[in-house]
């Protein structure tokens, strides 16, 4: 693989894919230092960079990258910006589209002009297949139109559009992922895995949205950071590179998986009414990125069973996270859902 920039801006690195990255990157590459910009939002968290605080390579800057001046003050002391910063989860962007638009957008503006203007050799986006939309046959690749039917894609496509548009108007040497679901440990527990583990631990209801069956692609978390350097270190500039691990699963394989690795009842599971706009299926044409030589080195069974014994393993993480606000918004969102649901079997 080829080098990484020497100095990179990691901006939303508190978060779980980009900590990943952040602990990634220092492990393997003692000739990059790496800054990281968060806000410390909900998801983001401190303790995901435990390992690197001592880390002379490692600086953490609190803040948003919406704010131009900050992003300006920081960009000129790095070589590259990686963009992990992002609202992310489709059920909060249904309550608060306006948060999504802000960060997912002008932020993605804010780091853009930060770029250019600093000439750094680097801008890559992280992003997501949702982008896409519905596929109800084959693979999106990296050419195909963009559909978002919710207010996080929507956002998350206006940034792409931004990062092309850099690339094109002012020869920004942009790069672009769009990564199908991730997994791993460090997940913030309002997503799917997470939540589903952390409720069969407690007894607690897992809220699964209509029949299950909406199907979705899994990409270890680890195997998705090998994505991100080799594309970092090797990606053409103006390219746009698909990641997907090749898992496809329903929500209700996916549910049953997680029980039995716990040894806990399908009684748990409810049927709770869908989600607005919900998508059936996404798939990712990979073979630009497998033509790079990547290629991911988890297997999904082993890579579910790795992240279901972490949160098992590792209570004092997430047990914190699900309280106060956490436990506002789960009342808010499947309260009444749960009240309502059907047990499933």
């Amino acid at each position: 693989m080829g080098r990484l920039p020497a100095r990179l801006l990691v901006t939303g690195g508190a978060g779980f894919i980009g900590s990943a990255f952040t602990r990634r990157v220092l492990s393997r590459h003692p000739d990059v230092s790496v800054t990281v910009l968060d806000k410390l939002t909900y998801a983001g968290n401190r303790a995901n960079l435990a390992d690197v605080e001592s880390d002379p390579r490692f600086t953490f800057v609190q803040g948003d990258i919406a704010d131009a001046e900050l992003v300006a003050r920081l960009a000129p002391d790095v070589d590259a910006i990686v963009n992990f910063a992002a609202e992310s989860h489709v059920d909060r962007s249904i309550e608060e589209p306006d948060a999504f638009i802000r960060t997912d957008v002008y932020g993605t503006f804010v780091l853009l002009e930060a770029a250019r203007r600093s000439a750094h050799q680097r801008y890559m986006q992280i992003s997501t297949d949702e982008v896409y939309g519905h596929v109800p046959d084959g693979s999106s690749g990296e050419g195909d139109p963009l559909h978002p039917r919710s207010p996080y894609s929507a956002s998350k496509a206006g940034g792409d559009l931004l990062v092309g548009a850099y690339h094109t108007t002012y020869d920004v040497p942009t790069l672009l992922t769009r990564a199908s679901n991730n997994f791993g440990p460090y997940q913030y527990p309002e997503k799917i895995i997470p939540l589903f583990v952390t409720n069969a631990l407690d007894g607690e209801p897992l809220p699964l949205y209509g029949d299950g069956l909406q199907i979705r692609d899994w990409v270890f978390v680890d195997d998705h950071c090998d994505a991100l350097e080799l594309v970092l270190a090797e990606g053409a500039p103006g390219r746009t590179y698909n990641v997907g691990g090749g898992n496809e699963r329903t929500n209700l394989e996916l549910t049953r998986a997680i029980l039995a690795l716990l040894d806990r009842p399908m009684s748990l599971v409810r049927s709770v009414p869908d989600r607005a706009g919900h998508d059936r299926r996404y798939s990712v044409d990979t073979s630009a990125l497998r033509a790079l030589g990547w290629a991911p080195a988890h297997d999904f069974d082993t890579a579910l069973r790795l992240t279901v014994d972490w949160y098992r393993d590792n209570e004092p993480w997430w047990r914190p996270l699900k309280s106060g606000e956490y436990r506002d918004y789960y009342r808010r969102q499947y309260g009444d859902r749960l009240a309502s649901g059907t047990a499933i079997e």
